[in-house]
């Protein structure tokens, strides 16, 4: 058995690292003091091909797997842009598959051709204040109307509210109560994200400060029934068919953001002398980081074989959820080494290791916590008692 890269795969890394290659600290580093988008890199990925790996060939897309996705991601994190490069595009590449797979033929059209050609920026409504990461628990309300639906509700945590012009939105359109099953009366849209009447309001946040979070406020907004998904009251089901990938391609992105940080904190051991030698020739710094490599290295498999698995139509959720946890794990073990090799100057600006820092954090926390996830493998792979 070999496991290894395709020439086709390899083609795609160094594609991919051409264009990344292009956007150096400077770039990055002033994007996230200005908390400006990096639109710039975005519209290099667009004219690349890249932000429709996934999607259909007939609407400008290259129609290949979570395999060729998570390499794409994966070099995207280990550039210069880390996490803030990954989260310029990752929607492009899990968001729009509900429209994918059930939208109708003109909405496929409509609704995935701008964005692959970069012309259209979605944001993703489904988290809200008082739910978290029971989804089923969502308020949000999408009530019937002639011609559409009034929708009201919250969102939190929306990833780039400020510059998208579209919002793939999850609501309720019947009450969890009414329900006899509380994954029912969802129903999903792809919309206007129409900002004279709803608020997109910044979250001020610790890190990855290029590409804003935001909180949504909806209050009788009208969403004609063409921008409804799918059937009314599938929501939740259609949604779930994205839930895998993204773990995937979260835990490719946090892996090649640890790498990043680690290579970063190699070299400045080999060229940091003190008391005459190089600090990477001491155990105390080489161990460390040596360790870091094995953990990013087994998660950089792991993450690899879930994809594999999704491609081929195999059962992945314990893997995909693996790769997400040992990825983010990894990630951030390598960053928090690479600022304390760096001793004080971890601490300044200067070297970027505060910034892969900072942003190394959420990724232990979204898209799912490390404790469900934990809770998932513990019930669904080692048979043990639901726990909550």
């Amino acid at each position: 058995m070999e496991i290894a890269l395709t020439q086709d795969q390899q083609a795609i890394v160094d594609a991919v690292k051409k264009v990344t290659d292009q956007f150096d600290d400077e770039y990055w580093s002033g994007k996230e003091e200005r908390k400006e988008f990096p639109h710039e890199f975005h519209r290099a990925m667009a004219e690349g091909g890249w932000l429709g790996i996934t999607m259909p060939e007939e609407l400008g897309g290259s129609e290949l797997g979570v395999t060729e996705a998570a390499l794409m991601m994966h070099t995207v994190g280990r550039s210069s842009g880390g996490f803030a490069a990954a989260s310029t595009i990752h929607i492009n590449l899990f968001g729009p598959h509900p429209v994918k797979r059930f939208g109708t033929p003109e909405q496929k059209e409509r609704i995935l051709k701008p964005l692959i050609a970069g012309e259209d920026k979605v944001c993703f409504g489904v988290t809200e204040p008082n739910a978290g990461l029971d989804t089923t628990s969502i308020t949000t309300f999408a009530t019937k109307v002639d011609g559409g639906y009034r929708v009201t509700g919250r969102k939190i945590w929306t990833t780039s509210g400020q510059v998208a012009n579209k919002i793939l939105l999850l609501t309720r359109t019947t009450p969890k109560d009414e329900c006899k099953k509380s994954t029912e009366g969802m129903t999903l849209f792809y919309t206007d994200l129409d900002k004279d009447q709803i608020e997109v309001r910044r979250i001020p946040k610790m890190g990855r400060n290029a590409v804003d979070s935001n909180a949504v406020f909806i209050d009788d907004f009208f969403i004609p029934d063409e921008d409804r998904i799918g059937e009314e009251g599938e929501g939740f089901k259609y949604i779930l068919h994205s839930l895998n990938p993204e773990r995937i391609l979260i835990g490719a992105e946090a892996i090649g953001l640890g790498q990043n940080a680690l290579d970063r904190a190699a070299q400045y051991a080999q060229e940091r002398e003190v008391f005459g030698r190089p600090i990477g020739q001491n155990q105390g710094i080489q161990h460390p980081l040596a360790e870091n490599w094995m953990a990013l290295e087994s998660a950089y498999w792991m993450m690899l074989r879930a994809a594999y698995l999704y491609d081929t139509d195999q059962s992945c959720g314990a893997e995909a959820n693996a790769a997400k946890f040992l990825g983010g794990r990894a990630a951030f073990d390598a960053c928090t080494r690479a600022v304390m090799t760096h001793g004080g100057m971890g601490y300044s600006t200067e070297y970027q290791v505060e910034r892969l820092f900072r942003e190394s954090i959420v990724l232990r926390i979204l898209p799912v916590s490390e404790q469900m996830i934990a809770n998932f493998i513990g019930q669904s792979v080692l048979g043990l008692p639901k726990s909550y």
